[in-house]
């Protein structure tokens, strides 16, 4: 069996948990308080980020994509990195544009800024990163709504791993009330299919001390 190295609220551990439970890989969970900076969590990931996959023979694979993909190939049987090779150009195109710009730009200021200061206790929280990212998640909102006017998916005609890629993040921010889904339902709609399926409904139940979602995050019908 399979052994993640995770964090509740990191999006990239969310988005490898949800391929495993979508392809019915059975695997343990570690909780890894990545900050502290463990000496036995740099053997495994010398970058001291999560999620980090352990195999039974004691091998190891860190970075969202690199494990989902490997994921992927191992069980085939129900691909999320497209079936033609300009599909998965665009699926990847957009898990890097959610996993880099999208975090960087919204996700990364929310949780560096109130989760990790609280945690930590290294430094206060700036205003200023909060409200900039407030600003950018409409614009990241507004493209995935334009992504979907002629798609079912976001990459395509069915579920795949830019899908799962952005709804990783959204999620994070939706347990700390940060996604303004007023903003647009065509997103909201888009969302809420993907929550409904059973592969999410573990990362519902995610709770960690000191911060309670808002009652919504765990409904499915929002």
């Amino acid at each position: 069996m399979y052994t993640l190295y995770h964090f509740p609220l990191c999006p990239f551990s969310r988005q490898v948990r949800i391929v495993l439970k979508e392809k019915d890989v059975p695997f343990d969970l570690v909780l890894e308080n990545y900050w502290e900076r463990r000496p036995e969590f740099a053997r495994l990931n010398p970058a001291m980020a999560v999620p980090v996959l352990v195999e039974e023979d004691g091998s190891h694979l860190s970075e969202s994509t690199a494990i989902c993909e490997y994921i992927n190939e191992i069980y085939p049987d129900k691909s999320f990195i497209g079936d033609t090779p300009h599909h998965r150009a665009e699926i990847r195109r957009l898990v890097c544009w959610f996993n880099q710009k999208f975090f960087h730009e919204v996700t990364n200021y929310i949780l560096s800024q109130r989760v990790l200061c609280f945690y930590t206790g290294t430094s206060e929280t700036s205003s200023g990163s909060i409200r900039a990212a407030k600003a950018n998640i409409t614009y990241h909102l507004d493209y995935i709504a334009f992504l979907m006017r002629n798609r079912k998916w976001l990459a395509g005609e069915s579920l795949s791993l830019a899908d799962i890629a952005a709804a990783s993040q959204l999620s994070v921010l939706d347990y700390l009330g940060d996604v303004p889904w007023e903003h647009n339902q065509t997103v909201k709609d888009w969302y809420a299919l993907i929550k409904s399926r059973p592969s999410f409904r573990p990362l519902l139940a995610d709770r960690i001390s000191g911060f309670n979602p808002l009652p919504h995050y765990a409904d499915l019908d929002f």
